[in-house]
């Protein structure tokens, strides 16, 4: 066997020559050991050059018949394959040569890794197997291989499909091995950071693109004839027109001036032109839009000296000018408004000196124009406050900051409070100095206003804490009283530690009483509002007032008469009249008389009482009277606030008044107070009036008395993020037969739902959870078993969730609940649902 058949049997080291006597690469292999490795391996690294490769391979093929006629190969031509295999591996570029039939004549590594080949497949079948993921790509490659397969050299650019990450960009180039048909020659290159710089060069080219074509002012060129040869979309815009309309519709810059230079080049704006032209001009666009415009250009000459083009800017002045107007007729303005400003305005010139005031200052003043123009300003304020004021107005006019007002009281007329602004102002003194515009604004109706809102904002911000914080606590105490009662279920009466249990649960129930008052305070306590007769509910508490009051007080009720109806938590409404009683009644330690008092109130107009506005509309009016020692003024905003108390430490929480405030605006009434010392204090109660009948209640007993049996069966889903009420309850339903499942959020009840839905009878959600809240997984419940039953539970009113986000509140369970009332409402729920 000769070296030439040997080397082309011979599989190389990451390169790999296929095919025993293979006549290709045996051609090949005879044809490029005379012509050296440098004429082959340099033809096939000329990028995307058909020519080289031709012209490489014809005279590999050429020499290769003169050489197939000697009788033997040299060890310098086998030599020259090892070094020719050696040098096509290690290329970058992926190399393949193939014959007719597809089959491999020589690969190299960079190929295989390109295309992903196997053993046993065809190099282009893997390759292609690479696109399968992008059907153009995929259809693209395949055109390419059959032009290839034609006799024609081709290449493509393509990109391979990546799952979660950006595409490999590939080159493919296929030549046709000349003198061999059916035998190419293939080259795979990765140019992914080819094109990826190609990408950031065009988003950057486009950045720049953009910035010309859509700045503020407009920019164009034109050639020595004055032919446009650019022009940008803002200036174009201007002309009515499109940049395509004046560079390649041939328009000239003379036609796009209304009045063109006489005598001037082509290129000139102005008459005289110059390398440099600034200047106003009259433009006008192709369809007769006109516009003022100021245009800076630069005129650039070739080498030659009659190659010119322009650099020139334009900005339209057409806004300058309308602003120019604006602010002729605004000054025409500003004298109307200063006359007729419903505020004090005074102009004083640099000496500090009254120069010009309008009505409305001589009104706040009460003097004429005559006495106070031409003095000094400071002396119309208080001979205590002058110093300040003129040292805070030299500060202005010389450039100080003027943002903060200052608060003085003028003695010019009669003495009041304002609130001064100075702001320095050219132009007032007769040489043009500069001086100051001050405005007066009369404080006093605000004053009173300011002081009111401040106590609202106080009751509104106090009633926010304590709304949450009885919220929290209402977590607690359920957990608290629910494994009170858990315990007492293994602790009967004789055991020992059943009294401390009952202590524990005493307190709980103490401490969520206090609750109730906070949540009352703050507008969020469950109420049950009816239709009643107010006259009614005093007649039912006449001898429960007596025995409150004690007998050194007498008691005295005066009825209205056709006394309206009221819709009220007739609980509340009790509790909001026996706190006030108890008050009358710390006041009078000595004795006295307490009048509750009731009647009709009707309201025509909006009327201000304190710092609450009562709506026109018919009221129910309840006031309390008490000839006790009254209430200090200082104290009197401040009495509806929680744990705000006047009585001795120990003698009371200090929420009998919040409590009475929350109630009443939580029923939509107003409560409002008037007392003097030493002479007694009035509670006034307004309660909208309700218009229609009273319709009777059902005045039964709570469904958990009417038997002692709270045992069930079912399966409860149990959802609530506060670990020791969700352990209490699921405890708790068990302990009564119930078989529950437990989730800590609406996520995790949405899978048990999904998985178990057919058989869950009933959902107890809480209300306010993390991520999915109760109403939101009560929907998705709707979509899944429109026939669950759901129950809400929260430590916030029942009042205040109302429709929650389109989920009907059918079922509420206040927190904090004990076990036995947990266990009714679960029974009441699931028998209603057979």
């Amino acid at each position: 066997m000769n070296d030439a058949t040997s080397l082309v049997d011979e599989p190389r080291r990451g390169g790999r020559w296929s095919g025993s006597g293979h006549p290709v690469a045996t051609a090949l292999l005879y044809a490029l050991a005379p012509l050296g490795l440098a004429g082959l391996a340099g033809g096939l690294l000329i990028d995307n050059d058909p020519v080289a490769w031709a012209g490489t391979l014809a005279a590999a093929a050429g020499v290769a018949l003169l050489v197939g006629r000697a009788a033997s190969a040299t060890r310098r031509s086998s030599r020259l394959g090892l070094l020719l295999g050696g040098a096509l591996e290690g290329l970058p570029a992926g190399q393949l040569l193939c014959d007719g039939d597809d089959n491999v004549v020589f690969i190299n590594g960079a190929f295989r890794e390109l295309s992903g080949w196997r053993d046993g497949e065809r190099p282009l079948d893997a390759l292609e197997r690479r696109f399968a993921g992008d059907p153009d790509g995929l259809a693209e490659f395949r055109r390419l291989r059959e032009r290839v397969r034609a006799g024609t050299a081709a290449s493509a650019e393509l990109a391979v499909p990546y799952e979660g990450r950006p595409p490999v960009w590939l080159r493919l180039q296929g030549q046709p091995v000349y003198g061999f048909p059916g035998s190419v020659h293939w080259r795979v290159e990765d140019i992914t950071a080819r094109r990826e710089l190609e990408q950031v060069m065009l988003r950057e080219q486009a950045k720049l693109v953009d910035f010309m074509d859509h700045a503020p002012v407009g920019f164009f060129s034109v050639d020595q004839d004055g032919h446009f040869l650019f022009v940008n979309a803002t200036l174009a815009k201007w002309l009515g027109c499109s940049p395509t309309d004046l560079v390649e519709g041939g328009r000239t810059l003379h036609e796009m001036l209304a009045t063109p230079p006489a005598g001037a080049a082509p290129y000139d704006l102005f008459e005289g032109g110059g390398p440099e032209q600034r200047g106003e001009l009259a433009m006008r666009g192709p369809g007769g839009r006109r516009f003022q415009a100021s245009v800076a250009q630069t005129v650039v000459r070739a080498e030659d000296g009659r190659q010119v083009h322009t650099r020139s800017v334009v900005r339209d002045l057409t806004p300058e000018r309308e602003w120019q107007e604006a602010l002729r007729l605004s000054e025409q303005r500003f004298q109307r408004f200063f006359e007729d400003a419903p505020i004090g305005i005074a102009l004083v010139d640099e000496h500090g000196r009254l120069a010009e005031c309008n009505e409305a200052f001589l009104a706040l003043i009460g003097s004429a124009a005559q006495e106070v123009i031409g003095r000094p300003m400071p002396d119309l304020i208080v001979p205590a406050e002058r110093d300040m004021v003129a040292e805070r107005l030299k500060e202005v006019q010389g450039g100080g900051d003027p943002a903060a007002p200052l608060e003085i009281r003028l003695s010019a007329g009669r003495e009041l409070s304002a609130q001064l602004y100075a702001r320095r102002l050219g132009g007032v003194g007769p040489d043009g100095a500069a001086g100051l515009i001050l405005h007066f604004i009369d404080m006093t109706e605000r004053k009173s206003l300011e002081a009111q809102f401040a106590q609202s904002q106080k009751m509104q911000a106090v009633g926010q804490l304590a709304g949450g914080v009885a919220h929290d606590f209402n977590n607690l105490l359920t957990a608290m009283i629910g494994f009170c009662d858990l315990l007492l279920l293994r602790h009967k009466p004789g055991d020992q530690s059943f009294s401390d249990i009952m202590q524990i649960k005493q307190n709980a129930n103490r401490a969520a009483n206090l609750v109730r008052q906070l949540l009352a305070f703050s507008r969020q306590q469950t109420l049950q509002p009816r239709v009643i007769n107010v006259t009614d509910v005093l007649a039912e508490l006449a001898n429960l007032l007596r025995r409150l009051i004690g007998e050194n007080i007498e008691l005295k009720m005066i009825h209205g008469r056709d006394l309206g109806l009221i819709k009220v938590d007739q609980n509340q409404l009790e509790q909001v009249i026996i706190n006030l009683v108890v008050n009358a009644r710390d006041a009078m330690a000595g004795g006295g008389r307490l009048t509750i008092v009731t009647s009709n109130y009707a309201v025509a107009n909006a009327e201000r009482r304190e710092h609450e506005t009562i709506p026109p509309g018919d009221y129910v009016s309840v006031e309390v009277i008490d000839t006790g020692c009254g209430i200090p003024r200082e104290n009197l905003q401040r009495i509806f606030e929680p744990f705000f108390s006047t009585k001795e430490v120990g003698s009371g929480t200090g929420l009998g008044l919040s409590t009475v405030y929350g109630i009443v605006r939580q029923t939509g009434g107003f409560v409002f107070v008037d007392s003097a010392v030493g002479e007694g204090t009035t509670f006034t109660i307004l309660l909208p009036r309700h218009q229609g009948e009273i319709r009777p209640v059902d005045s039964g007993e709570p469904r958990e008395r009417r038997g002692s049996d709270l045992t069930g069966t079912g399966t409860i889903l149990l959802v609530e993020d506060e670990d020791a009420v969700r352990v209490f309850s699921a405890r708790a339903l068990r302990n009564k037969g119930y078989q529950v499942l437990e989730a800590k959020n609406g996520e995790a009840a949405l899978q048990q739902i999904e998985s178990n839905g057919s058989r869950i009878d009933l959902l107890i959600t809480d209300v306010v959870m993390p991520q999915m809240d109760g109403p939101t997984l009560a929907r998705h419940v709707r979509r899944l078993r429109p026939d669950m039953r759901v129950i809400f539970i929260s430590g916030y009113a029942e009042d205040r969730l109302g429709d929650i986000d389109g989920v009907e509140v059918a079922h509420f369970l206040p927190k904090p609940f004990s076990l036995k009332q947990l266990a009714s409402k679960v029974k009441e729920v699931i028998r209603e649902g057979k």
